[in-house]
């Protein structure tokens, strides 16, 4: 394992993946990180969709018109839904879940990218049903996972926005 800031530098989207099967401990793994996230409340009101199949996974990639095209390549989708109507903070409960899952599938070197969907009642529809979401959950996100088959340049600390932070 390695250390948090080196985790943060080299977790990148990846949308480029080989053809290798993703470990099922693996995807456990990202899962349970995901678990231990924090939400308002405590009231967890997110739900996650595994989805390794790839006729299911081949289908996501026409769920937007630009920026789902990883999943032609993908191995296993794990979509993010939430109940809405348990908090008024469901949606960064839900970004704050898939975040956990996109560090633990660098941690367990595996490429991931996050496909947004929310907003988009189209793409909600069609993801809804290709991984049989139920109706009363409002879809968030569907992360891509796969062994990477491209290379991202690391996070330039000397090259981050540090104008960006403004300290009193």
């Amino acid at each position: 394992m390695i250390n948090f800031e080196d985790l943060c530098r080299h977790r990148r989207s990846i949308r480029k993946y080989l053809d290798k099967h993703v470990e099922q401990e693996k995807i456990d793994y990202m899962l349970r990180c995901a678990l231990m996230s924090p939400s308002g409340k405590r009231l967890n009101p997110w739900e996650f969709y595994v989805l390794t199949d790839r006729e299911a996974l081949l289908k996501l990639k026409d769920c937007k018109t630009y920026g789902s095209g990883m999943f032609e390549t993908a191995r296993a989708g794990i979509v993010v839904a939430v109940d809405a109507s348990k908090t008024d903070t469901w949606q960064c409960d839900g970004a704050i879940a898939a975040h956990n899952m996109l560090l633990a599938a660098e941690d367990c070197g595996l490429g991931a990218c996050w496909c947004h969907i929310y907003g988009r009642a189209e793409s909600e529809r069609l993801v809804r049903e290709i991984a049989g979401v139920r109706d009363e959950l409002s879809i968030l996100c569907v992360i891509s996972l796969g062994y990477k088959d491209e290379e991202r340049k690391l996070y330039d600390i000397e090259k981050l926005p540090y104008e960006k932070i403004h300290k009193l």
